[in-house]
């Protein structure tokens, strides 16, 4: 027979129970990256050439920044997670 207490929440070195791992700070980074690469592709869709001017020197810049931002927000913490998960 099974006990029906439930498990305490999982604590971290200063006690608190586990957050979760991304802020909104860090969805809003991310969240910016995914609109600059949809971005991209639409301007390069509006141009309709395929060897426009857009297509060729703005958006593969565009696309390597934005996939660039997403890393970052992904690995990003604020500086009062840091000091936390440091003690």
């Amino acid at each position: 027979m099974k006990s029906s207490r439930k498990k305490p929440p999982a604590h971290n070195a200063a006690g608190k129970a586990h957050d979760m791992p991304l802020r909104k700070t860090n969805y809003l980074i991310i969240g910016a990256g995914a609109l600059m690469i949809a971005g991209s592709f639409w301007g390069m869709s509006i141009e309709g050439e395929v060897d426009g001017f857009f297509a060729l020197n703005v958006a593969p810049f565009l696309i390597i920044g934005a996939y660039l931002a997403i890393g970052f927000g992904v690995l990003y913490r604020p500086r009062e997670q840091r000091a936390v998960n440091r003690s």
